[in-house]
């Protein structure tokens, strides 16, 4: 279903999202030594730090933080910070445990080694990025032609709907 803008609303992403987490790389690292933990409120990198790894979330969730701004709340099965991993930039956003959190970390070897031996696993971090790129590109496209009070319902909208599906 598509939203007034014309590009496919909210809820679309969150079916999709409920299924990367379902199908998704997570059973390739549950049960390794490497995990992170990660108190509630614990920052596991902030923004403008270089990016020596990205992160799939075991446990928990994570906020993704743009100032003050919690611009997307990750849970269990996701990637974080995998953009500075390929772009070998610093990080865009700080991310922040939410809850008691449990991550992996996948340094650049590891992740060459995984889109190499492991095909779904490369599948599952560009569906990851095109997720965000989609959300990102309605965010602003919502700004620039929804006025303030229709984005303001569209974020309560948006945020009933990530509690349903939790």
């Amino acid at each position: 279903m598509q939203g007034r803008t014309g590009i496919p609303d909210s809820h679309q992403y969150e079916r999709s999202v409920e299924w990367t987490k379902k199908m998704g790389s997570i059973h390739l690292f549950r049960d390794l030594p490497e995990l992170k933990h990660f108190a509630a409120g614990e920052y596991i990198f902030r923004k403008g730090d270089p990016g020596s790894a990205m992160y799939m979330i075991i446990e928990g969730e994570v906020e993704l933080v743009i100032g003050k701004s919690v611009i997307e709340v990750a849970h269990p099965g996701a990637f974080i910070g995998e953009m500075s991993l390929i772009d070998d930039a610093v990080r865009s956003a700080s991310a922040r445990a939410k809850s008691a959190a449990r991550v992996f970390p996948i340094d650049l070897k590891r992740f060459q080694e995984l889109i190499k031996t492991t095909p779904s696993f490369a599948l599952d971090v560009m569906k990851a990025l095109t997720l965000r790129l989609r959300r990102n590109e309605d965010r602003t496209t919502e700004r620039r032609t929804v006025p303030t009070r229709g984005r303001v319902a569209a974020t309560m909208r948006r945020k009933r709907s990530t509690r349903r599906t939790r």
